[in-house]
């Protein structure tokens, strides 16, 4: 058997095969076998018609399209793994020319591969990287996460309902003397003040005492989502079953002790500002690596298969319906609410998956150009940082590893050399964060006075 590759453009190549006579003579045999049950023959019972017999009724034709998917796997398999090719769709017939017993069998094939690559610069790439400084109100906001984790609740039973109290309540409403569905409730709990009930319902609350009754008459607002009842006088005839108030820690050396691993308040507060300095740090070192990546991505060309883009849609929407699962969402059911197609949002995520893709088949032709080989260390890197987001140990889920996925996760590795190399080799400037938000008003208004003045032109 034997074949020949040539290639028609920058993500398409044409394999041409010979197989010889005595081959393909098998596979007809092989078809017979196979099709002589299909076929009725006057005579003789199904199955049992000689192959000659068949061919003089149907023509030896009938075989052909049997024969071919036999005799193809084969020398597909060894044209595919002889020249390395990266095929990324089926191959589609593209010519048969010569078929049939006793010959020897010529035809040929079209398949989509990995589209060639033309690198533009990625070295020496210009860049802003945005520093932002840890604000006062960053640092209190994040001390009080740790403050709210401490804080308790203590029941009161000297004094009545307080704005700020947490009140559990047994409540029943109705309208013109009607109670109405939702409308009843026993123990729930209401933050006085928090605004989370019907306007001015919590406000008559102050000052109720615990297992005190009491009717509250309130309005439903005009916009309230329950069409029966917007706008509608209402009256909620309530009891206190119990106060609570939250009892906060004091920020002192034994709160620090309580929440970190420091023992001094001032110490606590020093690792608070550190923790939000170094994940600034990592946020603007991100956002920068994503953005030189971007423009090596924007600088170079392909002509990419839309096959490949396909796969890649396919692909977002699986982890899009994985994220919904997990939120015990059904992604048929999300289409239905929003009211898309299935097509729609394979059209929302086309341009998305492209550049995925893109920038994938990009960062692999920098990693060719480079002979970038990634050390055993780093390989050892990537598996334990893969293991770590899987949740698993390191050994144990290196032992779990098919071949395949080593390779992929030296793949990552070396691709993870090459962004390295793009960030060190980059001209980067740093700037305030500052900066950035007044360039974006900037620009917004430059965009704002363009559109204005198409306006007035129109007008």
């Amino acid at each position: 058997m034997g074949y020949t590759v040539e290639k028609i453009s920058g993500n398409q190549v044409k394999i041409a095969f010979e197989v010889p006579a005595e081959k393909f003579d098998e596979a007809m045999q092989k078809a017979y076998l196979k099709v002589r049950g299909r076929v009725n023959v006057p005579g003789f019972r199904r199955g049992k018609a000689p192959r000659k017999v068949i061919e003089t009724m149907y023509g030896e034709g009938v075989f052909y399209d049997d024969a071919l998917e036999i005799v193809f796997p084969d020398v597909y398999e060894e044209a595919v793994k002889g020249e390395k090719l990266q095929v990324v769709d089926r191959p589609e017939m593209d010519e048969m020319k010569q078929i049939g017993a006793g010959k020897e069998l010529l035809f040929s094939v079209k398949v989509y591969v990995k589209p060639d690559v033309e690198l533009g610069d990625y070295k020496g790439l210009k860049a802003v990287k945005y520093t932002h400084k840890v604000t006062d109100e960053e640092i209190d906001s994040r001390i009080q996460q740790d403050v709210d984790k401490a804080t308790t609740m203590a029941d009161v039973t000297d004094r009545a309902v307080e704005k700020g109290d947490i009140v559990k309540l047994n409540y029943a409403g109705s309208v013109d003397g009607v109670a109405f569905e939702g409308g009843t409730a026993e123990n729930q709990t209401l933050e006085i003040g928090s605004g989370h009930f019907i306007p001015g319902f919590e406000e008559q609350m102050i000052g109720m005492q615990i297992g005190e009754e009491k009717d509250l008459n309130v309005k439903f607002p005009d916009e309230y989502h329950a069409e029966n009842l917007k706008g509608k006088d209402a009256v909620f005839h309530v009891k206190v079953n119990g106060i609570q108030v939250r009892v906060k820690p004091e920020l002192d050396d034994d709160f620090a002790a309580d929440v970190s691993e420091f023992d001094t308040f001032a110490a606590y507060k020093e690792g608070i500002v550190k923790e939000l300095s170094d994940r600034a740090e990592k946020n603007a070192a991100t956002q920068l690596e994503n953005e030189l990546v971007q423009s090596a991505v924007d600088a170079s060309d392909c002509d990419i298969p839309d096959a490949m883009i396909e796969n890649e849609i396919d692909l977002m929407l699986r982890e899009m319906q994985m994220r919904m699962a997990y939120q015990g969402l059904r992604y048929e059911d999300y289409l239905k609410y929003t009211g898309q197609t299935e097509e729609q949002m394979r059209d929302m995520y086309r341009a998305e998956a492209k550049n995925r893709v893109k920038m994938q088949l990009v960062l692999e032709a920098m990693v060719k150009k480079e002979a970038i080989e990634p050390t055993e260390e780093e390989v050892e890197k990537a598996i334990a940082e893969e293991a770590e987001r899987a949740g698993q140990p390191a050994d144990e889920f290196k032992n779990s590893l098919s071949d395949r996925q080593k390779d992929y996760l030296r793949e990552n590795a070396a691709i993870r050399k090459v962004v390295d190399l793009i960030v060190k080799e980059a001209k980067v400037e740093e700037k305030d964060e500052s900066e950035r938000i007044s360039a974006a008003d900037a620009a917004k208004a430059v965009q704002a006075a363009a559109e204005a003045a198409e306006k007035a032109e129109e007008e």
